[in-house]
């Protein structure tokens, strides 16, 4: 199990080199061997990480769709771990609508970390 910290980084480095699908492994790890408390917002960012990977592939319905039932999950959550969850959340949506223009995961990864 990773610190959350290192989850946050891993992640963030699997999204920028475009493999969306092997971060949300890396916040899948941390919603199934984490805290509880914490459940929501690791499998949130699972399924952002996930629907990225989804509309990247084609698949701008289900991409669009996890994209908003990830943002969901993290919304209104106080920035744990100096996530910038409104930031996320924005991304998410914005991609959300237009995930059927989604060919490059690299281009539009998110950045997890207020900066």
């Amino acid at each position: 199990m990773r610190a959350p910290a290192e989850t946050v980084g891993e992640a963030q480095r699997l999204l920028d080199a475009g493999m969306p699908f092997h971060a949300h492994e890396v916040f899948e790890d941390a919603w199934k061997s984490g805290p509880a408390g914490e459940r929501d917002l690791w499998q949130g960012l699972a399924q952002l990480a996930v629907g990225l990977t989804h509309a990247a592939r084609g698949n701008a319905a289900g991409g669009a769709r996890l994209l908003l039932r990830g943002a969901a999950r993290i919304s209104g959550q106080s920035d744990p771990y100096g996530l910038d969850v409104d930031g996320v959340v924005r991304w998410a949506r914005a991609l959300a609508g237009r995930a059927d223009e989604v060919t490059d995961a690299a281009a539009e990864a998110p950045r997890l970390l207020g900066e």
